[in-house]
């Protein structure tokens, strides 16, 4: 058995998508529905005959919370527990007659999910939450009832829970993305919003093999590609594996009963070397004095199944299914223990992890070690204390984000405090939901490096993450005002990589502003949204001006007059979610429009809904081109000349808009700019040099000559002669050992300038070739 085909289930490929419902009762065509209902008597909510079935209530089913009164009288009052049992019987009352999809009393789910919670030891009002979580989106039960019945904060949480099971399932990738934001918010203000969704999410995974096998891959899709990762970035870790495999069983059915079976198969042939590694362990820790509970475990399905899809391995290649957790009492006998099992078995290079001293972005803490067992199989152990392995099963759920004061909270409740805050502080720099969704992505699958600041203090980073966005994790302010950084006190270019172990420096300078190239080699969210919420909210008036040009030019080149009548501009923006006009010129001169789109829609809008409005006719449309876009060079962060060729007056150029930085300007023979035009022609017009420029503009000169002394002192004096200013230099080895090659930057007036430079410099003692250089 070889799985090699397939990247869809990796979550750094799967784009973020959310759903029509997040619970079990939806609609016959919601995209999550997963448990089907029916009632008998007349429903309270004028929308409930939608959701019913015709499946008829067995004479038998009978839905107790004995078994969840049991439970949470473990932590729970007395109190507590009385309102507990009145939200169910509340629950019990609005959901009389309903029945799921199996023909089970549909009160059982919200049991179900109640009991999960309890698992968790949610407090009281997260329980009664769970309890309700259907009622006011169900039975149209007002959050007044609720305050009045049950106090605000129940209220409040089944509020939250509700609005997200008004999402609307679109194809359209805007609405997923603002369907997405809305429950990441949600989880934002209230952590309890996400746990009582993740059981709803899992009572439903775990019940789903009732719903059709389309229905199945659907629900199971998008909670490989939602759910799995939020449970994974709040340490979620039983959740997130059961979660795993169970949309694994059903999105590749007959995958998973292969390997299975495979498993199984294995479990008796593997069955001896099991046994001897754990009765070698336990005589080894024992007779090293430390008592500790030495557990084996085996890899989730659906683990070995992405090993062996991005290994390109057979079943029978992947030896390390099987794996060892080993608990002590205290944080230094998990040295102590590491130390012994190395002494036992030989451990393989490079496999050991340290998460103790440096856990993970979502708490997790264990040293992980791979040693080589009996007949040279590998095995991993995992070696961590009691607290530790609670963390590492039940999360941010362990600790109680919401019953401790700020003073008191641990590092993982601070730092899942500090990424829960980060939403918010996205969502108010962020300009749409796709944009939002964009930037929270990263953050929902972390592969993370982890660096210091000179003090020691550690912060965990996406890996692929710069100096730069060290700079906006620290704050805001400190990545706008970044000017270089040292790396392990070595100055190194802001867009530097960092790896595990970096002490990083940052230096900054209040004149620094952040330029759109930041955002080519930004990583984080944060840092994106930064840079784009100050490139949006800078020079405002250039990129409107911008917009406003160029959308007068797509008119034109539609027979269309550009000054658009107020009844057409009311119309425009009620259909393009703008509030002015000069929002959507806006848009456009930063990129986030497309004028020809605009212009477009507008032409729709004047032939189907307005034929009265003023249309100019401007010759035959063959021959009707728009006069280009004029470039002067000096406006601003809205305009700017391509790093790649540095076009300069004189050359023929082209200009190409960009997402966020408004219009890049390349040369027209630019190798870059043809590559990019056959990718998105639509995003090309044409441009040209105004009259009467007042500003240098940077070039490009490479000069190959011999190795004497004085030739770089000669070629600078003869640049500066022809007024050009040098702003770099650099030097390589020619071709031959005889010869240099001089790379220089030098500010000229444009084309004519810069030939005369060319022409004196060739004509210098010593020099073999020059030539116009480009970085293509």
């Amino acid at each position: 058995m070889n799985l090699q085909d397939d990247k869809s289930l990796t979550p750094a490929n799967t784009a973020l998508a959310t759903t029509s419902r997040m619970s079990d009762n939806a609609a016959e065509n919601a995209a999550e529905n997963t448990s089907e209902k029916t009632a008998p008597k007349a429903p309270r909510s004028k929308h409930k005959s939608e959701t019913h079935s015709n499946i008829v209530p067995t004479a038998n089913a009978v839905a107790s919370i004995t078994e969840l009164t049991n439970r949470l009288s473990e932590y729970l009052s007395a109190a507590d527990l009385k309102q507990v049992k009145e939200a169910y019987r509340f629950s019990d009352e609005m959901h009389l007659g309903q029945v799921r999809k199996s023909g089970e009393p549909y009160i059982s789910h919200p049991i179900a999910v109640a009991e999960i919670c309890a698992e968790w030891k949610l407090d009281v009002q997260a329980i009664m939450a769970a309890l309700l979580h259907d009622v006011m989106e169900d039975q149209d039960v007002k959050k007044e009832e609720l305050i009045e019945r049950f106090g605000a904060p129940v209220a409040a949480l089944v509020d939250g829970l509700s609005k997200l099971e008004k999402i609307e399932f679109q194809s359209h990738i805007e609405a997923q993305a603002e369907n997405f934001r809305k429950m990441l918010l949600a989880m934002a203000r209230d952590v309890r919003v996400i746990l009582v969704k993740l059981a709803d999410r899992l009572h439903n995974m775990r019940t789903l093999g009732v719903m059709s096998p389309e229905k199945q891959r659907r629900i199971a899709s998008e909670t490989m590609e939602v759910y799995v990762p939020i449970a994974h970035r709040l340490g979620l870790n039983n959740i997130y594996r059961e979660l795993q495999d169970l949309s694994f069983a059903h999105i590749y059915p007959l995958r998973y009963r292969t390997l299975s079976k495979a498993i199984k198969a294995a479990r008796g042939n593997r069955r001896e070397v099991v046994n001897k590694i754990m009765a070698s362990v336990k005589a080894t820790l024992a007779e090293a004095g430390l008592e500790a509970q030495v557990d084996g475990r085996e890899k989730t399905l659906y683990g070995i199944y992405c090993k062996m899809r991005d290994k390109q391995l057979s079943f029978s290649q992947v030896l390390d299914i099987y794996g060892f957790r080993i608990v002590v009492d205290n944080f230094q006998n998990s040295y102590y223990a590491l130390g012994t099992l190395h002494a036992l078995y030989k451990p393989m290079p490079g496999k050991f992890k340290d998460y103790i001293a440096i856990p993970k972005s979502n708490g997790y803490q264990s040293l992980h070690t791979t040693l080589i067992g009996p007949y040279g199989t590998p095995v991993e152990f995992q070696i961590r204390t009691q607290e530790m392995h609670r963390v590492a099963e039940s999360g941010v759920a362990a600790h109680w984000l919401y019953k401790n004061e700020e003073g008191s909270l641990t590092d993982l409740q601070q730092r899942t405090h500090a990424w829960l805050q980060s939403l918010l502080d996205i969502q108010k720099q962020t300009g749409d939901s796709a944009e939002f969704l964009e930037h929270v992505k990263v953050d929902l699958f972390p592969d993370s490096v982890y660096v210091f600041t000179p003090k020691s203090k550690i912060f965990a980073l996406p890996r692929g993450a710069t100096a730069l966005d060290f700079a906006y994790n620290i704050h805001t302010d400190i990545g706008d005002q970044a000017i270089a950084t040292r790396i392990n006190n070595e100055p190194v270019p802001l867009r530097t990589e960092l790896k595990n172990g970096d002490i990083v420096e940052i230096i900054t300078s209040p004149n620094s502003r952040p330029t759109p190239n930041w955002l080519t080699y930004v990583r984080t969210g944060k840092a994106r949204s930064a840079i784009r919420h100050y490139l949006r909210t800078i020079n405002l008036n250039e990129s409107t001006e911008l917009g406003k040009q160029l959308l007068a030019q797509a008119l034109v080149s539609l027979h269309l007059n550009p000054d658009l009548p107020e009844s057409l501009v009311d119309k425009l923006l009620n259909e393009s979610s703008a509030n002015t006009l000069e929002e959507i010129h806006t848009d456009i001169g930063i990129g986030k429009r497309m004028a020809a789109l605009v212009a477009r829609h507008i032409l729709d809008l004047v032939e189907n809904d307005s034929p009265s409005i003023p249309f100019q006719h401007i010759g035959d449309e063959k021959h009707n081109k728009p006069d280009p876009v004029i470039i002067y060079g000096s406006e601003g962060v809205s305009v700017q000349l391509s790093p790649c060729c540095l076009p300069i007056p004189g050359d023929s150029i082209v200009g190409q808009l960009k997402r966020d930085q408004g219009l890049v300007v390349h040369s027209s023979d630019c190798t870059n700019a043809k590559r990019m035009q056959v990718k998105e022609p639509d995003r090309w017009i044409d441009v040209t040099w105004g009259e009467d420029l007042n500003r240098r503009f940077d070039c490009r000169i490479s000069v190959i000559v011999n190795n004497e002394r004085g030739a770089l002192a000669r070629i600078a004096a003869e640049i500066g002669e022809a007024d050009a200013n040098i702003s770099h230099v650099n030097m390589e080895d020619g071709e031959s050992k005889d010869m240099t090659k001089i790379h220089f930057t030098i500010q000229v007036d444009g084309r004519v300038h810069l030939a005369r430079i060319i022409r004196n410099v060739k004509h210098l003692n010593g020099v073999s070739k020059i030539h116009r250089e480009y970085s293509n």
